[in-house]
């Protein structure tokens, strides 16, 4: 056998450990099964489900592969969070507690698909009545309270700017109002009919958007004031946020507001399961952290909830909702659950 004159590859050694797989860095997407998107596939088009935030290091396994620390997540998550076959909207809660910039919701909208749609807060800074501290407690009145121009350059203007046709449901949601409002509820609505004819129109950088209202307080909703809210929202372009919160009355009570208003969009926010009361968001956490199974599902509000959306959607109109891990425990099973009813309704 001739030799190999420039030297040949070295024998391969039997003996030598074989080298680890390279290690996969940033967040990937969890194993998300034929059934999953046989799921999506079944629902409207029109409808966006979605939950609250996205940051939640227990929704491993469901929404991301591996472990990762919420600020990786609040970092990173948004665009894995955004491919989930059901999960087509978001809550941005943050802008509550801070009015965003336009280029903070242009990096949202960066990150998501075309389609995609985003539901966001308005700041305290004109959603609530009061100036309070950080534990939350009133300090004094707010008097930006419903404040027009300020809602517009605050918070309007710059997440049209930012995030133009993923613009979805622009919600003012009215923190508790203290009793000697509540006193003057007529009043109020009229300041907050000043507050929505004064931002600017929304269907040229947004088709699907539309500004909503959602409250705290049971009165809202009183026989003697429902025919004026209704008459405000109505009048200014406007719907209203079902809140299904334990300071609300449950679905069933709400919805004829919406049927006042329509036809029209609905928007939904599930926020906090009754079983905690008005004031248990502590509780719910210390309970269902680290938010990956269902501790209190609540098939009544799946069940009429689902009929309430094949019915929207099956009309025409747009739906937004969107999920708390304080609903039953864990956001996306929520979401699957309530998805699943709704198929079942669709006629496909």
């Amino acid at each position: 056998m001739q030799d190999d004159l420039f030297g040949g590859p070295p024998p391969e050694d039997d003996t030598a450990p074989a080298r680890p797989p390279a290690r996969r860095t940033g967040v990937h997407p969890a194993a998300w099964g034929d059934d999953l998107h046989a799921l999506a596939a079944r629902l409207p088009p029109r409808l966006r489900l979605g939950t609250s935030s996205w940051s939640y290091p227990g929704w491993q396994g469901l929404v991301w592969e591996g472990a990762h620390s919420e600020q990786t997540l609040a970092k990173k998550g948004l665009p894995v969070y955004a491919r989930h076959p059901l999960l087509r909207t978001v809550s941005i809660d943050r802008s509550f507690y801070r009015p965003l910039t336009a280029s903070d919701y242009a990096r949202y909208a960066a990150q998501v698909p075309g389609d995609f749609r985003f539901v966001v807060k308005a700041p305290s800074l004109v959603a609530d009545a009061l100036v309070r501290s950080e534990d939350g407690r009133a300090r004094e009145p707010n008097p930006a309270f419903l404040d027009p121009q300020l809602a517009a350059q605050e918070f309007v203007a710059p997440a049209l700017e930012g995030l133009g046709a993923r613009t979805g449901a622009l919600v003012f949601q009215l923190s508790p109002l203290p009793w000697r409002l509540l006193d003057r509820l007529p009043e109020v609505l009229e300041r907050l009919r000043a507050l929505l004819q004064a931002q600017p129109a929304l269907a040229p950088a947004a088709p699907d958007a539309v500004l909503v209202v959602e409250v705290r307080d049971p009165e809202w909703l009183a026989p003697e004031y429902l025919p004026h809210f209704a008459d405000v929202l109505k009048s200014t372009g406007a719907t209203y946020c079902l809140g299904l919160h334990a300071r609300m009355p449950p679905l069933a009570d709400q919805l004829p507001l919406l049927r006042m208003l329509w036809p029209g969009p609905l928007v939904c926010r599930w926020n906090l399961h009754p079983v905690h009361g008005p004031h248990g968001y502590e509780d719910a956490q210390k309970l269902y952290a680290p938010y990956d199974r269902i501790h209190h599902p609540d098939p009544d509000t799946h069940a009429l909830l689902a009929r309430t959306l094949a019915g929207v959607c099956g009309r025409g109109q747009n739906a937004y909702v969107t999920i708390s891990n304080h609903a039953e425990g864990c956001a996306p099973l929520t979401v699957r659950r309530l998805a699943e009813q709704v198929a079942a309704l669709n006629p496909t």
